[in-house]
């Protein structure tokens, strides 16, 4: 089967206006648009799936950009490793572009230097061009030469800029002793207007552009922007007037930063903020789970306080303010975190038994989880490993494939073990099918097991 990856959908394309748009193709098997597990709100994008490679790439061609709902989708073949998408190899960024240039056209330009995955230009809520975009090719070396030939040349009017694409969380921050003219200026008196600022910062050096933000009724907004000719000159003032007093008020004056930069910075004091708690207080977080849906946060509270000194205690709602019966509580040292743990671990509050433990990061409960696994595989591959019957491992399914139960003496199997060759315990017959699944790789018993008694 041959799968499609559909961008860019209208967040009113429903299933059924996704399999007409791609019904002209026979071997068209099913479709799915991608939804929010909790609200049904689109994702925006889905799969179209195909029996052929023919169709797909015939798909490709004649539905990548076009219009559906009135947005233009992007159509291109599903590349499910989520790795692969994530490392961006052979992603090209691209801005500076003429308003004309369309995705249709951007992939023309670029479709000459090697296969493309996929191809965008950024548009607005009105479809409008935002002047940048991206190029995914199927090859780094693809992506390398088109940067090396198209960065710098002239399109539509406009000099083009291309280069690799780098993530949000990669890109390095300008250094301090980098040159500016444009300064943000902060907690402006709403009195301050525009010629009066612009009187007090044009002692600095000559001013290209100056304003001050203001709401839907004129007012101002306490702050605005300041872009000198020379970078000298703005450097001067942000010096001079950061601190300074302009009418009733304290200036903050800085070089202005783009969204993204800021992102940054807030994203990285936010981690090393986040890690330093987690430092603080390893050891001293105790996960509480099975609360009954009448607890409130001050009864949790007051129930763990008699283990030592509470730093916060937080129950866990759902959207509507519900319960979702977990929480967490947090103790200044270790130590009392331990106490709560073997004091409330079984404790009924309520109509529940509380299960209490300390808190674990996910990457630890993940490593545990995954040891765990691996030790009950290996478990069930030694030589303690039980079969009913005592048979040859040709009449059961292959031990990767095995599922436990939580229940204590059960083991899944597959249904075809009980009807048609087990018969009171003993094998009959192999059927037709099993002997089939036995040779092939492909079949996947998960969804075959049937509870079986081991004693």
């Amino acid at each position: 089967m041959a799968s499609l990856y559909v961008g860019d959908l209208h967040d009113s394309v429903t299933d059924g206006q996704l399999y007409e748009a791609f019904s002209e193709f026979k071997n068209l098997v099913n479709v799915r648009v991608c939804r929010d597990s909790s609200t049904g709100r689109s994702l925006c994008y889905g799969y179209v799936n195909f029996i052929s490679s023919e169709d797909a790439v015939r798909a490709i061609e004649v539905k990548n950009h076009s219009t559906l709902n009135g947005k233009a989708i992007r159509v291109s073949w599903s590349r499910r490793d989520s790795d692969v998408r994530r490392s961006g190899a052979g992603n090209v960024f691209v801005k500076n572009l003429n308003d004309t240039i369309d995705s249709t056209k951007l992939e023309e330009i670029f479709q000459k230097f090697g296969n493309i995955l996929s191809c965008k230009v950024a548009v607005s809520e009105d479809g409008r061009s935002k002047g940048f975009g991206f190029v995914q090719f199927e090859t780094e070396d693809s992506a390398n030469t088109a940067i090396e030939e198209l960065n710098g040349s002239a399109v539509g009017g406009k000099e083009m800029y291309v280069g690799k694409f780098v993530k949000k969380s990669d890109r390095v921050l300008p250094s301090p002793d980098e040159k500016y003219t444009n300064l943000f200026i902060k907690n402006l008196g709403l009195d301050i207007s525009e010629e009066h600022l612009r009187e007090k910062f044009s002692e600095f050096g000559k001013i290209i552009s100056l304003i001050i933000a203001k709401d839907e009724n004129g007012c101002s907004k306490g702050f605005g922007y300041v872009n000198f000719e020379n970078p000298d000159d703005a450097r001067r003032a942000r010096e001079a007037m950061n601190g300074s007093k302009l009418g009733c008020k304290i200036l903050y004056v800085a070089r202005a930063q783009k969204k993204t930069e800021r992102e940054q910075i807030l994203r990285r004091l936010f981690e090393e903020r986040r890690k330093a708690r987690l430092i603080k207080y390893q050891g001293s977080n105790v996960y509480v789970k099975n609360i009954d849906g009448d607890v409130k946060d001050h009864e949790l509270r007051e129930l763990f306080s008699r283990c030592g000194k509470i730093t916060s205690a937080k129950l866990m709602l759902d959207e509507k303010g519900v319960s979702r019966g977990f929480g967490f509580v947090c103790f200044s040292r270790p130590e009392e975190a331990n106490k709560a743990v073997n004091t409330f671990h079984g404790y009924m509050l309520g109509q529940k038994t509380l299960y209490v433990a300390i808190a674990q990061r996910k990457e630890e409960r993940q490593t545990q989880l995954l040891l765990k696994h691996a030790q009950g595989i290996t478990g069930l591959t030694g030589s303690s490993a039980f079969f009913p019957g005592g048979y040859s491992s040709l009449y059961y399914p292959a031990l990767g494939d095995l599922q436990v139960s939580e229940q204590p003496g059960l083991l899944y199997q597959p249904l075809s073990m009980r009807h048609g060759w087990m018969v009171n315990g003993f094998p009959n017959s192999i059927s037709p099918s099993y002997q089939a699944s036995l040779v092939s790789p492909t079949v996947n018993f998960h969804n075959t097991w049937a509870i079986l008694l081991l004693h």
